[in-house]
């Protein structure tokens, strides 16, 4: 077989080298009939892959030859055709990311008129790879990179390279730009520009009528206060970008491999890498120290898993790249295409020695993966920093602000513009009074002769002076120490803890707390998000025979688990936890058959590939379920110790015995099976078969005896939403086997349609199986994810799962989780296909008719309270919303179109975009009218897709939480991106705006500090309103006795400090610490969430009522003491009635009032809370007598002008009782008003406030709703997941995988390339 193999890929190089010389019509020709791109192909690639045939080359003798190039063939064309007309498949991963144009055109359907094939292929063959593959990189040559062509401009004249250094930057500020840049960025926010030019307007003396430094001090401590927060920001950033930037790699460097900091990787640099590092850069693998330089990585910081993936390099590099002068040497050109975010994509080709070199994903090592079980490998680096998939995968960063952050801008404006229109009314008010009686009187002359409404414009601008604590500019402040302070309650949150990964709670940014309690939609992927991507063999039925529940040797049922003891095996791994003794004792004894053959079948039937270290044996599976499987059996006594090509060995109870393994059956998405057909020593041919039930039971012998048996143990371990599959085996003749084995070469070397051929075969011999048993795997879920699933979903937030993974393991996942139950009614992709397209028939007949007919467009689409999921993949969803992107048409000379087809065009664009708007949002409408919502098989562009259509039609606060760098853009999208951190994969972490070990941790962020934070936040923003306004509403009072002269009410420095120091602390420790009621509270009355998702706490309505409270305490403040002082006569016979004494009085009652009002909106009260308010009045007393001191007035007389005011107004008992009576007056209606609402009208925080202590005497542990049985649904048992990528059936066929010897390196690469690919190779 081998020389045969040799001789055929020695005839196609001669093949693929004699075509360069014949003409281009004869290659198109060629092309036209599929013959060209194989060739092509062949000759690109040494090492010719099996493909999907299974049948081991030792079975397959000299009728196989070629096969390898009939499999390049067909894979070629299988890959190339594309129906789109044809139904949406569900197994299929959508590429719709940034597709090429060379991809679309590879997408039309496979029959087209002959001469316009020939045409188009003989297009192609002129220009290979030179449309999208651009991107050009060549091996050790820093000069290549400096031709013209590799520049970009930058700006005007000046260029840059288009390639990207390897450094990562996420920072914002260095050195030289922090305070520029962090002072432009504090200036664009409206307050803080409109404080600056107060403080300018300020220092004009026309218009002024208060000191500079009642607004400079306050702007001071704003600007200062954020540039510290920005600066403690970027300092941390800059750190992160440093650890990952300074991270050591081998790189080439001077003929010899050096250390290099992964920042100073470039381009066409080779690098080595070791086990367990990280990939710097997007690589080409060259070589590795595995066979045929086979390479095994992590992906988890990509996409969550931990399963091991295989890259593979090409067998030329394989063959002469393993020595460091090679490398140094290594001078090959790679054309591929321009950097993009298709993870699972590349096409490029390697030009190296005269010959070209297809290449696929499968030889390249994405920047993030980590390298496992493979000691070193090398390759050469293609994209760097951010042209790397990782990087292009993370989307835009988008500035996140809250909801009641673009409400808050709103009411500023709103307060801009009263502000004014107030000012502007009592400027002419101003101007009419200077007209009336300011004019004629002689001792108001202040030797300015100015007109009347000359006046009136400089009081305008006084008055925007004096009013300007109507836009509080300590409110910005305010909030952002809030802010701070909720998050360092989340990062010191010990229930948010996770000990095994000695992860805690990490909120990454502190501008986003209070939204956490407005979420109306979580969208959460499903691998290591909701699971733990760790699969663990349950149960299993043989024979009829249930195993797995907790009994003793014979078989009784015991109370409490006694885990089993497996010290009698010695290949045990010791972490398998099983409860039945009674399975153990039979396999011991040896008297069932059956059970022998289920766990051999076990051990024999996988693809799993095996390694030994330290005298341990280490499996890699292509899925964790396999290697859950093959784990279990090891633990039973059955012990897969190792495969040759066409042998596996096994240690059967401690006997090892050797099997030929004749073929390999590999497990497809259609299939959903896999089998193998062994040789037993006996010389007895064999076939074993596991997969899903759905598939199995078709194919089972008319005759099994424990057929039903065996169906309701799968019911039952349904019912516990275990993984299932079964397994099954058949007895094949010797002659049986030889005929179908000569049709299966035949299949294996079609050359159209060959996986359907091959599938074909497959079912002849899958046929009349015996059953033996089912197993039942445990995915194992986080802990705790149904029961925050549950509660968020009694907070009425809806959860919608996005995942990558197949449609039925996912359905299983949301029976697990209970996100789906018994009584749920699934919609699918193609139940609402017609749905949505009856819905948008109807909205375009109907358009632009009656009111009457648009409201019915508005009715729901399902009828009845149904609980209902829908469970769509990524190509339905594609389809449905009209997301098939379209090929674009070639370029034809044709005649200018008229002005008439232009609109008509025009409008036809238009009507489709607006169709597809429409589309999308009935699609929105009808998924949000669900209770849950399951997305499978959707690329990274789709997650942040789904996410952006509910922000749009639905208005709607989302979430999104993942862990992997297919999350990113749909963290990066959702309003709030929570991500998994403790896992393998950081990437979802550092573009997360919180972080935490595990799901379960999410109801405490949403429910306690989400909701205490919401309630938080509105509580002191309706207060700070309404303070601001009590204290500034009464200068409009006192203007009406000045003559509008725009004269403050207060002293200066009062005005000054009132929201810096004597206002400001009792509502920042609201904004802290206030409660309503206690964290686990929150948690058993999930229902109190409600309130943010409906913005019941803070709206313009609660505004304008604050606005009206501070109006009617104003007034109080001012007239109460007015009206006391009115024709007074104090107890010393003289008038306290003078403009210094009304001042302290009003100041002292709005003090008094301000402060208890604080305390009246307190819920929780801790000693600080006291402290705060009654310390603050204490303040205010102690530096007003300070401020009003002889002595202070003699060292700064200018600034300190009510000297002795205070010591004498405020030991006057009249005064005092006029403040009390100005307090009662303004807080006793709020008093009664909120004791008769608690009474009369209670809410549902009022009853559990006042049952707060029946509450916290009760036990408080949440019940788990019991799993419901679900009996005869075979849908939910067909969620055997073999595999998130291809098996590795056909690099154990073809020998790919088994260990050599190397073969001798040539000196040099001599000029015939079929010299070179027959090149011996010793065993």
């Amino acid at each position: 077989m081998h020389k045969h193999y040799c001789h055929y890929k020695g005839n196609v190089s001669w093949l693929s080298h004699k075509l360069r010389w014949i003409k281009v019509p004869f290659c198109g020709l060629l092309a036209s009939l599929g013959l060209l791109r194989a060739t092509r192909s062949l000759a690109a690639t040494p090492a010719l892959p099996v493909s999907r045939t299974t049948v081991p080359s030792a079975a397959v003798g000299p009728q196989g030859q070629g096969t390898g190039a009939s499999s390049m063939i067909s894979e070629r064309d299988s890959e190339t055709t594309f129906d789109e007309d044809s139904q949406p498949n569900d197994e299929v991963m959508p590429y719709s990311d940034d597709e090429t144009e060379d991809e679309l055109d590879s997408r039309q359907p496979a029959v087209e008129p002959g001469q316009k094939r020939i045409n188009r292929d003989t297009e192609e063959s002129r220009e290979p790879l030179k449309k999208d593959c651009s991107w050009q990189v060549k091996a050790n040559d820093e000069h290549f990179y400096e031709q013209p062509q590799f520049k970009r401009t930058v700006f005007l004249c000046f260029k840059k390279s288009k390639y990207a250094g390897n450094a990562i930057k996420t920072y914002k500020y260095n050195p030289i730009t922090f305070l520029p840049l962090n002072l432009f960025e504090q200036f664009k926010r409206a307050a803080n520009f409109y404080f600056l030019v107060l403080l300018i307007l300020q220092s004009i003396p026309q218009i002024t009528t208060l000191s500079w430094y009642t607004t400079l001090v306050p702007l001071l401590l704003v600007l200062g206060i954020t540039a510290v927060k920005d600066l403690v920001d970027d300092i941390a950033r800059h750190r992160m970008d440093n650890e990952v930037n300074n991270r050591a790699c081998e790189v080439i460097r001077d003929g010899r491999f050096k250390n290099t900091k992964w920042k100073d990787i470039k381009v066409g640099d080779i690098i080595r890498l070791k086990k367990n590092t990280f990939v710097p850069a997007d690589i080409l693998l060259l070589s590795s120290s595995e066979p045929n330089s086979l390479c095994y990585v992590e992906t988890a910081e990509l996409d969550g898993e931990t399963n091991l993936k295989f890259k593979m390099a090409l067998e030329v590099t394989h063959r002469y790249l393993q020595e460091e002068s090679a490398m140094a040497d290594f001078n090959g050109l790679i054309e591929c295409e321009e950097p993009n975010n298709r993870l699972d994509k590349f096409a490029g080709t390697l030009f190296w020695r005269n010959m070209s070199y297809s290449l696929d994903a499968d030889k390249i090592l994405l920047r993030g993966c980590k390298i496992r079980n493979t000691d070193f490998c090398h390759g050469v680096v293609i994209f760097a920093g951010a042209d790397t998939k990782i990087m292009k995968n993370s989307g835009k960063t988008r500035f996140k602000r809250t909801k009641i952050d673009s409400l808050m801008n709103y009411m500023v404006y709103t307060i801009f513009v009263v502000l004014i229109l107030l000012s502007a009314g009592l400027a002419i008010g101003h101007t009419y009074w200077e007209q009336q009686i300011g004019n004629s009187s002689w001792y108001l002359y202040d030797a300015q002769d100015f007109s009347p409404p000359y006046r009136g414009f400089l009081n305008f601008w006084g008055y925007i002076i004096v009013l300007n604590t109507m836009v509080p500019i300590s409110l910005y402040v305010s909030v952002e120490v809030i802010r701070l302070g909720q998050s360092y309650f989340i990062n010191w949150d010990l229930q948010m803890y996770y000990p095994e990964k000695d992860t805690a709670a990490k909120a990454r940014t502190t501008t986003l707390n209070e939204q956490l309690g407005q979420i109306h939609y979580i969208f959460s992927d499903k691998t290591g998000t909701l699971t733990q991507n760790i699969m663990t063999f349950k149960k299993c039925c043989i024979n009829g025979q249930r195993y797995g529940d907790c009994r003793d040797g014979a078989g009784q049922l015991q109370s409490h688990p006694e885990q089993v003891d497996f010290s009698w095996n010695t290949y045990a791994d010791g972490k398998f936890s099983f409860y039945d003794h009674y399975l153990i004792e039979q396999i011991k004894s040896g008297k069932d058959p059956e059970i022998q053959k289920f766990f051999f079948l076990l051990a024999v039937c996988h693809t799993v590939m095996v390694d030994t270290s330290d005298g341990q044996l280490n499996y890699q599976a292509a899925s964790p379920d396999e290697g859950a499987l093959v784990m279990a059996a090891r633990n039973f006594g059955y012990v897969f110790l190792s495969r040759t090509q066409n042998t596996i060995t096994i240690s059967e109870m401690g006997i090892e015995r050797t099997y030929d393994v004749l073929a390999i059956l590999d497990f497809n998405s259609d299939r959903k099976r896999m089998s193998v057909i062994v040789r037993e020593s006996g010389g007895n041919i064999r076939l074993y078969c596991k997969g899903a039930d759905t598939v199995i039971y078709e194919r089972l012998h008319p005759r099994n005896l424990k057929r039903e048996a065996t169906e309701e143990a799968l019911d039952v371990f349904a019912s516990e939403t275990l993984r299932t599959l079964c397994l099954c085996y058949r007895d094949i003749s010797r002659d049986e086997f030889e005929v179908w084995n000569k049709k299966c070469v035949e299949a294996s070397v079609a050359t159209t349609n060959r996986d359907e051929a091959l599938d074909r075969v497959y079912e002849e011999i899958e046929k009349n199986l015996i059953l033996l048993g089912a197993t039942a795997i445990e995915d194992k879920l986080q802990d705790g994810v149904p029961e925050t699933i549950s509660r968020l979903s009694k907070a009425d937030i809806k959860i919608w799962v996005l995942t990558g993974d197949k449609k039925e393991t996912a359905e299983n996942i949301g029976f697990s989780c209970e996100l789906l139950t018994d009584e749920t009614t699934i919609c699918y992709g193609e139940d609402i296909s017609a749905l949505l397209q009856t819905r948008l028939e109807n909205q375009r007949n109907k358009a632009g008719s009656s009111t009457h007919s648009s409201l019915r467009m508005n009715e729901p689409f399902f009828q009845g309270s149904r609980d209902r999921a829908l469970i769509i993949t990524g190509s339905w969803l594609n389809e449905i919303l009209l997301e098939k992107k379209k090929k674009k048409k070639k370029l034809k000379l044709k005649f200018p179109r008229t002005a008439e087809e232009k609109k008509k065009q025009t409008e036809k664009r238009r009507r489709a975009e607006a169709y597809k708007e429409q589309q999308q949002q009935n699609f929105v409408d009808l998924a949000c009218e669900c209770r849950a919502v399951i997305c499978c098989r959707v690329t990274p562009k789709q997650k942040a897709m789904v996410v952006e259509l509910v922000k749009k039609y639905k208005k709607a606060i989302t979430l999104a939480i993942g862990d992997g760098a297919n999350d990113v853009n749909m963290i990066k999208t959702a309003h709030i991106g929570v991500g998994i951190s403790g896992q393998e994969g950081m990437q979802a972490v550092m573009s997360s705006d919180y972080s935490f070990g595990q799901f379960r941790y999410l109801q405490r962020l949403l429910l306690v500090h989400g909701r205490w934070s919401y309630i938080r936040m509105c509580k002191f923003l309706r207060y700070f309103f309404y303070k601001n306004f009590a204290f500034t509403l009464v200068h409009i009072w006192y203007s009406f006795f000045n003559g509008f002269s725009a004269q403050t009410a207060y002293e200066d420095w009062f005005i000054t400090l009132y929201n810096v120091l004597y206002s400001s602390l009792p509502v920042l420790l609201v904004g802290l610490l206030d409660q309503d009621v206690s964290d686990k509270l929150s948690l058993r009355f999930p229902g109190l969430y409600v309130l943010g998702q409906k913005d019941l706490l803070f709206n313009y309505k609660k505004f304008f009522l604050s606005l009206l409270h501070g109006a009617i305490t104003s007034l109080i403040i001012f007239f109460i003491p007015y009206g006391a002082y009115l024709k007074t006569m104090g107890q010393d016979g003289e008038a306290p009635s003078d403009y210094q004494s009304f001042a302290v009085t009003a100041a002292s009652s709005l003090i008094f009032v301000v402060n208890f009002q604080i305390g009246l909106d307190t819920s929780y009260w801790t000693f600080i809370n006291a402290f705060s308010v009654f310390g603050s009045i204490a303040l205010y007393f102690g530096i007003t007598f300070d401020f009003h001191s002889a002595g202070i007035h003699v060292l700064f007389p200018s600034g300190f002008q009510f000297t002795g005011t205070a010591p004498n107004a405020l030991r006057q008992p009249y005064l005092w009782l006029t403040m009390i009576l100005s307090i009662a007056v303004c807080l006793l209606p709020v008093v009664a008003q909120r004791f008769l609402s608690m009474t009369i009208w209670p809410s549902e925080i009022d009853r559990i406030q006042k049952n707060r202590k029946k509450y916290m005497a009760e036990e408080q542990q949440w019940r788990r709703r019991q799993s419901a049985f679900r009996r005869g649904v075979s849908g939910r048992r067909s969620a055997y997941a073999f595999s998130h990528q291809r098996g590795y059936a056909d690099l154990i066929a073809s020998g790919r995988s088994i260990r050599k010897k190397r073969a001798p390196l040539d000196a040099v690469l001599g000029n015939s390339v079929t010299e070179v690919r027959d090149a011996p190779e010793t065993r």
